[in-house]
């Protein structure tokens, strides 16, 4: 564990960035041969967008990281925050504490507030108006967004007491499991079904990006799916009846275009419909 911690503490930009590159193909190929739907699209039309905000992402991400990594050093200097203050913990639980915990305020607490705050349901609007859910959909934040997920990540580092290290390799973790989340591909229900008690799995986050209310109110979670069981926001829907986008965003156009996207934070707030849950 103390190797993995010191890679990720000096992890270079090019390994990043050799995560996200290996990441997007591996899950690309892997749509092409277990796809979950048959989409009548031109895949690389359709991911110019989310690659343009992926893009977005990475350079406010970059732009900001000595934030990150000054915060990170003070709070490891000073002994601050909760993983800080317990009793000597091994490393490997102090490692996972820290992992999870970022999971929860960076990802799922961003989240669920971004549901739930009108102004930001706004701005994360962009990510759910993809009618074609895919790998690249993953990083299709607009760059408010990624503002807003920076500052929940900044929050955590302070509340939880991380290091760089545990930093970097929690981004590494999610870069990842947000690839297979979002990715087009079908698993047996059953291996799904079980990885959903743990993680993430396809079908759990597919029914997060499904049209309509209340399945667009569930599933959280980024890397864990322990925080929707805790909090009672896992839902299950038939893959077989998921429907993307949002019903109240329905033009495909606009919901393609790079400068639809971008002014789409600034339309004028339009309340969903809710659609009786399956039992």
């Amino acid at each position: 564990m103390e190797v993995i911690l010191n890679y990720f503490e000096n992890i270079p930009s090019s390994h990043r960035s050799l995560i996200l590159v290996l990441g997007i193909t591996f899950f690309w190929l892997l749509e092409g041969a277990l796809p979950l739907f048959n989409f009548k699209y031109k895949k690389w039309r359709h991911a110019l967008p989310n690659f343009f905000f992926t893009l977005t992402t990475i350079i406010i991400n970059f732009a900001l990281a000595f934030v990150l990594l000054k915060s990170s050093d003070w709070v490891t200097a000073t002994k601050f925050g909760i993983i800080n203050w317990l009793p000597e913990i091994p490393l490997w639980l102090y490692v996972v504490l820290g992992v999870l915990l970022l999971d929860f305020i960076g990802a799922y607490l961003a989240h669920y507030v971004e549901h739930k705050v009108k102004p930001l349901w706004m701005i994360h609007l962009v990510h759910h108006t993809d009618h074609e859910v895919d790998t690249t959909t993953a990083n299709r934040h607009h760059p408010l967004e990624s503002l807003i997920r920076f500052a929940f990540t900044l929050m955590g580092v302070f509340i939880i007491g991380t290091p760089i290290g545990i930093v970097m390799l929690y981004q590494s973790l999610s870069l990842v499991a947000t690839q297979f989340s979002h990715a087009n591909i079908r698993l047996p229900k059953k291996v799904d079904d079980i990885l959903s008690w743990v993680i993430v799995s396809p079908d759990m986050h597919k029914v997060h990006h499904h049209y309509r209310l209340p399945y667009t109110d569930s599933n959280y979670g980024n890397i864990f799916s322990v925080w929707d069981h805790i909090f009672g926001t896992f839902m299950k829907l038939d893959r077989g009846n998921i429907v993307y986008g949002v019903d109240t965003f329905p033009d495909k156009k606009e919901n393609g275009s790079v400068s639809g996207l971008l002014k789409q934070p600034f339309h004028k707030y339009r309340k969903p419909t809710t659609m009786p849950a399956d039992k």
